[in-house]
């Protein structure tokens, strides 16, 4: 019984890999015919690591719950938690930014020929994942608040780039997503977000009463809102909610 929550955790582990194997996938299959070899165009499979992301964020919630439930929480649970979380919500979503990054040197001229260092950037996500809960498993004091915007959070809002990409129609926006610039900066801006010390709110019920939990009554009702109107786009509405108020509500966060 005591290690169903673990089971959960090395669930979340096994997509977070399957996350990192769709986002290395190119969309090129190779295929040997009568003219030789040639390139062929396959569905882009990049939005299938935002799928795996996403599965890993639900086994993740539910790891913490079930081993609740049955209270066997365990020192060896928090640490196979962090390990897991460091390649779904770190290495994962820095493949994916790794991926738009190429495209975005692709629209040049010379994108075949960009030099690996001009991609190195997105790796700083999984370093910074990294330092953030190391530093997370040695501070006992972060149950309902923490220090830094947690790795799931980041996480998923990288995973919700290959969604909006490819389901959207606005020419802007897309133009944005594939500015170099523009994905650096949200590379620096995330990983800031992790190793820092802002306090953030944990999305955890120290107890039921209105005064307590409105941030999280307010995060949700505006996430459900925004996803009515916006879709994919609320995940990246959420995350700037989800710090916005636990700035504003700070007092409630730890």
């Amino acid at each position: 019984m005591k290690q169903i929550p673990n089971l959960f955790t090395l669930l979340n582990l096994f997509f977070g890999c399957l996350a990192v194997i769709f986002t290395l996938q190119n969309g090129l299959t190779v295929m040997e015919g009568a003219e030789g070899v040639q390139f062929v165009a396959m569905p882009e499979r990049l939005w299938f690591a935002s799928l795996f992301i996403g599965l890993a964020g639900l086994v993740d919630f539910l790891d913490g719950f079930v081993a609740r439930m049955f209270k066997v929480a365990s020192p060896l649970g928090k640490q196979l938690d962090s390990l897991a979380d460091v390649v779904s919500f770190g290495v994962a979503p820095g493949m994916i930014m790794y991926q738009f990054l190429r495209l975005s040197y692709m629209r040049q001229e010379d994108g075949l020929d960009v030099s690996w260092w001009a991609l190195m950037p997105a790796l700083v996500i999984p370093c910074a994942s990294a330092f953030r809960l190391a530093k997370f498993n040695l501070d006992d004091t972060q149950q309902y608040g923490f220090r830094g915007v947690p790795t799931p959070a980041v996480g998923l809002f990288v995973a919700s780039l290959p969604l909006i990409y490819w389901n959207s129609n606005n020419g802007l926006l897309i133009g944005l997503m594939l500015n170099k610039w523009v994905l650096y900066g949200l590379i620096a801006c995330l990983s800031y977000l992790m190793v820092s010390n802002l306090p953030i709110m944990a999305l955890k019920f120290r107890d039921f009463s209105l005064k307590s939990n409105l941030p999280k009554i307010l995060l949700a009702a505006l996430t459900i809102l925004a996803a009515l109107f916006l879709k994919w786009l609320a995940v990246p509405l959420a995350f700037l909610l989800y710090i916005i108020l636990s700035l504003a509500f700070k007092n409630k966060t730890t």
